[in-house]
């Protein structure tokens, strides 16, 4: 009997430190993202892209915070984050990277949600991807502009 408990202690301590990795990999994307979101804000033709891209920036903070929060209660740790790509040069590049970007980290996070046993990390994954979901839009929006 004790075994069995071994057992499952052990599954959920695996799954537990496959989670954690996927999770630091999304703070380094969204790391990533706030990084760039500051350089195509000040790249934006108008007033009106600059303001929706930093307001896009500032969720992408909110995700960061979540997820590094996250983290640390699964590892007792904080991850130290990296720019895990580079920032594009023109705004039109910039555009097409934030949405191609953001389209994959739906499906991403959608991931991460299905993995999870723990409901509050569920529910910040789903809305994390329908942000991420929506930002796309905008990105997408703004190419159709150029």
């Amino acid at each position: 009997m004790q075994y069995q408990y071994y057992e499952e202690y052990q599954r959920q301590m695996n799954q537990n430190a496959l989670l954690a990795k996927e999770i630091a990999k999304a703070i380094d994307g969204e790391y990533s993202a706030i990084n760039c979101y500051e350089v195509l804000a000040k790249q934006a033709p108008t007033q009106e892209q600059r303001e929706k891209i930093l307001e896009i920036q500032k969720d992408e903070r909110r995700h960061y915070e979540e997820f590094s929060q996250i983290y640390l209660s699964l590892t007792g740790r904080q991850h130290k984050p990296k720019q895990i790509e580079e920032c594009p040069s023109t705004y039109e590049k910039g555009l097409n990277a934030a949405f191609k970007d953001e389209q994959e980290t739906v499906d991403f996070y959608l991931d991460i949600s299905d993995k999870a046993t723990n409901a509050y990390i569920k529910r910040i994954f789903k809305r994390a991807a329908a942000d991420e979901q929506n930002h796309a839009v905008w990105f997408l929006y703004y190419l159709t502009k150029i």
